[in-house]
């Protein structure tokens, strides 16, 4: 590999590495003992996959992709937005697998493939029934009147035909006068152009948009044989993801989905032992410039990972405090409920998602939305809009 000369007796490294590996162990134990514990990672999903997005230099905005998730969407979804949304959805995936599912060949191959190759084919469509092949029915008095009426469009199309010159060569030749060799080449032209969609041996729609030059198997099996390598190493955990995600980041196996990475390499550190919980590593690489994260020096580079780590790991800590102190101040507005209330409800609702609309609350809770006001009046929390429509609410 070519970022064996980095070793652990490097001065400037120790101490970072240290901080990262206590910081990930106190955030792990934290989510394990805290109440609020799945709502954080519920909401560090969104997170992530925006921050996947504001790396790759597009902007997601959480109140979309939270809308969008649900379904409620007000607009019609972006590209950035779907690109976001199948991030969440990968995440996802990974997270309710095993530990050493995502970093496997065959879940390694199902994550990189594109979910339009393995959904179901659309159902057949049949052909309507031709009027002329169905037998007369003698009981419908309104047959002669439709068959007369059918006659009479058929006179029309002809008639419109006729006087477009379709079908004739003369008033075509007329219309657009043409060489015979203008007219051979124009229809060899049209033939291959055809020909590139269609037929057997066509080319991929994909070379449109992919480059043809890239054989993303073999580079995705290059970063797979180097994990393998990084693995057998018996560096630190979290060193050993340095180096996986430093190869990923090298090679780029897959043009379209560079995002991935962070999540195998997050997945990586779930099936090391380091964390029980899948962690949000682009969110923390967000924490740390660009210049630092892209060094030409490899030890700069090991040093800003680490410290992506640490910070991480300190705000998912806030957040953490943030929601516990969010519901300890929502169960004082719950003391005296009657057990049949959705105020409990709607609070870890609330506690598990960035934002929350009245239509979320409304179809969560299988209310109205008016019945959705009224619990949000009731509990109180924090609106972010500052609007009188389309108003939302959330824990900052």
């Amino acid at each position: 590999m070519a970022y064996e000369s980095l070793v652990l007796d490097h001065p400037d490294l120790l101490s970072p590495l240290a901080r990262a590996e206590d910081g990930l162990a106190r955030l792990d134990e934290r989510i394990d003992r805290s109440s609020r514990g799945e709502g954080f990672l519920l909401r560090r999903d969104f997170a992530d996959a925006v921050a996947a997005c504001w790396l790759e230099g597009e902007l997601v905005h959480m109140e979309d992709l939270v809308l969008h998730d649900g379904r409620l969407d007000v607009r019609s979804p972006s590209h950035e937005l779907t690109r976001a949304h199948a991030i969440l959805r990968k995440r996802r995936r990974i997270a309710a697998e095993p530990p050493d599912w995502a970093t496997a060949p065959a879940g390694l191959a199902l994550l990189q493939a594109r979910e339009e190759g393995t959904a179901p084919p659309l159902p057949e469509r049949t052909a309507p029934p031709d009027p002329a092949a169905m037998p007369a029915d003698r009981d419908d008095a309104l047959a002669e009147e439709l068959a007369e009426i059918d006659a009479v469009l058929a006179r029309t199309n002809r008639l419109l035909a006729a006087r477009d010159g379709e079908g004739d060569p003369a008033m075509q030749a007329a219309r657009w006068p043409l060489t015979p060799g203008q007219a051979r080449s124009g229809a060899g032209e049209a033939a291959d152009f055809a020909g590139d969609f269609s037929g057997p041996g066509a080319a991929s729609i994909d070379a449109l948009i992919r480059d043809g030059d890239r054989d993303e198997r073999g580079l995705l099996a290059d970063w797979h044989a180097r994990l393998s390598a990084i693995e057998g190493s018996r560096l630190p955990p979290v060193l050993m993801a340095f180096h996986a995600w430093e190869a990923w980041q090298a090679l780029q196996p897959l043009e379209r989905q560079s995002w991935l990475g962070n999540l195998l390499v997050a997945a990586f550190l779930r099936k090391s032992g380091k964390t029980r919980h899948l962690f949000s590593l682009a969110a923390a690489l967000r924490e740390i410039p660009r210049e630092q994260r892209m060094s030409r020096k490899a030890p700069a580079r090991c040093h800003a990972f680490f410290d992506a780590l640490s910070a991480g790991a300190l705000a998912g800590l806030r957040e953490i405090d943030r929601l516990e102190l969010a519901a300890a101040q929502f169960e004082r507005r719950l003391r005296g409920r009657r057990k049949s209330s959705r105020l409990p409800r709607l609070v870890e609702l609330i506690l598990s998602r960035p934002i929350v609309s009245a239509g979320m609350i409304a179809d969560e809770l299988k209310i109205t939305q008016r019945a959705a006001l009224n619990l949000i009046g009731e509990l109180g929390p924090r609106e972010i809009t500052g609007r009188g429509r389309y108003r939302a609410w959330a824990v900052l």
